[in-house]
């Protein structure tokens, strides 16, 4: 039985590849490359659907606003 999931990916400040599966708890994985990434992701979503507490449920999407000025202070 095939179960299909979503994986929120982003690259972060060294280059990596960086997924997250929002629906599991704690479920990331990282690669140099996005292959390397969605192989390393495959193995730890199985790893996290074993565990029963691990899937979250979805509940929806909601809209933040905030105001912000941007700082022009360099650090």
């Amino acid at each position: 039985m095939a179960k299909d999931f979503f994986v929120v990916v982003e690259k972060d400040e060294d280059g990596f590849f960086v997924g997250e599966v929002p629906s599991l708890r704690a479920c990331y994985a990282q690669g140099r490359t996005m292959e390397e990434m969605l192989r390393n992701i495959q193995e730890v979503i199985e790893m996290c659907i074993e565990e029963p507490y691990s899937q979250n449920e979805f509940i929806g999407v909601q809209k933040v606003s905030i105001d912000y000025e941007p700082s022009h202070a360099h650090v």
